[in-house]
């Protein structure tokens, strides 16, 4: 861990500049899609607006074996203000819930500093077998039900890749397909469907954007990644440009990593008007208040 705080350190410092001006040039191109993005989605897009987003944490995998008390707990001392549960975690945040104990986890979260924003499922709808895809796709509706009951923003989904067995557009449009019916599904409930830009070959931003433009409903959107895919020449600029207009939610890692330009990304956001959270999805750790605190430290001067 020392080794790894100590290259972190040097690198900001080192990159300081650099990335500053890089983040710079990103703020410039992408400034003017603000249209674009009201008419992607009609009525615009809710995250665009106003900015000042605010860190949380994904259970995966720092605190998967963290109960609900623990994960507020460790939240409040560290000054995490969100959390994604992931499904299978200790947390037991299921869809098997009854609706008591949908009531209990609510309640858990009203009043502390911790907000539960999201459930992660890992509902995805690739797979070229028709059945696997609508065991999914009603997998998604349960959790669907279940954020809406214990007063969660978003449902994470995911494509896990493009089979090669399949043409790529007919995948593509697959998705978009049973992404819309998804988000007709969360209509009306104040739910929405987050899509993690995830999975090998379908984590590519144009592909991602393709998906969006086939789901075609103001209730899909994506949650942006934090991937090495995303970036072309070693800025994520053109990425994020392609995509930005679905952006509803954000995953991140691990920040000490030189390779990818967090300062681009972050000003990319500032400069949208990105207004919710970024998640921290890191390791699990024998020390996690600890890295907790070091990881919001370096979140500030990265977000600066």
């Amino acid at each position: 861990m020392k080794n790894e705080w100590t290259i972190m350190i040097k690198n900001t410092r080192r990159d300081f500049l650099k990335t500053g001006l890089i983040a710079a040039g990103a703020l410039a191109a992408t400034g003017n899609d603000e249209v674009k993005a009201a008419s992607v989605q009609k009525g615009g897009n809710p995250a665009l607006g106003g900015g000042g987003f605010k860190l949380g944490l994904v259970t995966y995998n720092l605190a998967r074996d963290w109960d609900i008390p623990t994960i507020i707990k460790n939240c409040e001392m560290t000054g995490f203000e969100a959390v994604e549960l992931r499904t299978t975690h200790k947390h037991g945040v299921e869809p098997s819930l009854s609706k008591a104990q949908r009531a209990e986890v609510k309640n858990a979260f009203a009043g502390t500093k911790v907000r539960l924003l999201s459930l992660g499922s890992t509902c995805e709808f690739h797979a070229p077998d028709q059945a696997v895809v609508r065991k999914n796709i009603d997998e998604c509706k349960r959790f669907i039900e279940l954020a809406h009951d214990i007063g969660a923003l978003g449902v994470k989904v995911r494509p896990n890749g493009i089979p090669k067995e399949v043409p790529e557009d007919k995948t593509i449009a697959q998705i978009g397909a049973a992404l819309r019916e998804c988000g007709e599904a969360a209509k009306g409930t104040g739910v929405e469907i987050w899509v993690e830009v995830h999975g090998r070959d379908s984590s590519k931003p144009s592909r991602m954007a393709g998906m969006m433009k086939a789901a075609d409903h103001p209730n899909v959107g994506i949650c942006w990644n934090s991937n090495q895919e995303d970036l072309t020449n070693g800025s994520a600029r053109e990425g994020f440009a392609l995509l930005k207009p679905w952006l509803l939610n954000a995953h991140i890692n691990e920040l000490w990593k030189p390779e990818y330009p967090w300062r681009e990304v972050f000003g990319m956001m500032k400069a949208a008007g990105y207004n919710r959270y970024t998640l921290a999805e890191i390791p699990e750790t024998s020390d996690p208040i600890r890295l907790m605190r070091y990881y919001r430290a370096l979140w500030l001067v990265q977000t600066g």
